[in-house]
């Protein structure tokens, strides 16, 4: 709590409420009302570059998509990241049934997202854009994969992680050429997409976007809406391809369904396991079901 208090205090802001927003996994998330009645939102980012990016990212998407907006922002001192203060957008996380007419809206708003393009693969850093190695996105899937095998090693039963091993493997040397770079979310899932009633209101977090191929922004759409509700898919993909052709899907999701999960094994290690055991069982069981193991 004296983090937000030191933010309002630098920010200069007269509040009369402060509300912590609880799913916000990464970074700490305010909600505040300010003494003239308005809402607005301070965001304390987990590290300097990810307050960079988002400031980049809903600057460059204005006007574009419907975003919050950043209204002031905060560098930072010794104690803390620094903070960006955000507008409201009238709505709330997509956590209910997702319709049709719902789905076909997301989908375009994706595939709007998708359109912009960046200038390289790669992401804003406080000292500017930062290219991946050699401006090659399969060579940086395969990098990052790598570098999570080690820790995966130590959480997984070893019979799961070689399975593991073996699958990415096979699924990576049948991927497609990458599309982009263009502007890709990194998280886009219902509880980042603002709803009201069942029209978008806005996309929030961005934070880990990034110039990349599109095809990674589709694994969590795929798991958390498909999945849930196999009606959705044809009107997400028309609402997609209303924009912007739609990738070989059958192609790709194979393989992010592996490299997400073993990405949020890795996040629960370095963020706790004790506290984030839900999330690394759901992680484990996708995991476990990607390469048929044990079930």
């Amino acid at each position: 709590m004296s983090s937000i208090l030191n933010v309002i205090d630098k920010l200069k802001l007269n509040v009369s409420n402060i509300e912590d927003v609880p799913e916000s996994f990464s970074s700490d998330v305010y909600k505040l009302t300010l003494t003239s009645g308005e809402n607005v939102y301070v965001k304390i980012p987990f590290n300097k570059d990810k307050l960079f990016r988002e400031f980049q990212m809903l600057e460059t998407l204005k006007g574009i998509i419907p975003v919050p907006k950043v209204l002031d922002i905060w560098y930072g001192d010794e104690s803390i990241t620094g903070a960006l203060l955000l507008s409201a957008i009238q709505g709330m996380p997509c956590r209910g049934d997702i319709d049709e007419k719902l789905s076909f809206q997301i989908g375009v708003y994706l595939a709007m997202l998708h359109e912009v393009k960046t200038p390289g693969y790669g992401y804003h850093v406080t000292d500017g854009f930062k290219l991946l190695d050699q401006n090659n996105w399969r060579l940086h899937i395969k990098n990052t994969f790598e570098k999570w095998k080690e820790p995966c090693k130590e959480i997984l039963d070893p019979a799961l992680y070689e399975r593991c091993i073996l699958h990415f493997d096979e699924v990576f040397s049948a991927l497609p050429d990458p599309d982009g770079p263009c502007m890709v979310h990194m998280d886009f899932r219902p509880g980042n997409i603002l709803v009201n009633g069942n029209e978008v209101a806005g996309i929030i977090d961005f934070e880990s976007a990034r110039g990349g191929s599109s095809e990674v922004d589709f694994t969590k759409v795929n798991r958390y809406i498909w999945e849930v509700n196999p009606r959705t898919k044809i009107p997400f993909i028309e609402g997609y391809q209303s924009i912007r052709p739609m990738l070989a899907l059958e192609s790709v999701l194979p393989l992010y369904d592996i490299y997400d999960a073993f990405s949020s094994v890795v996040w629960c290690k370095n963020r706790g396991i004790e506290k984030n055991q839900t999330f690394l069982k759901e992680n484990i069981l996708i995991l476990k079901n990607s390469v048929g193991y044990g079930v």
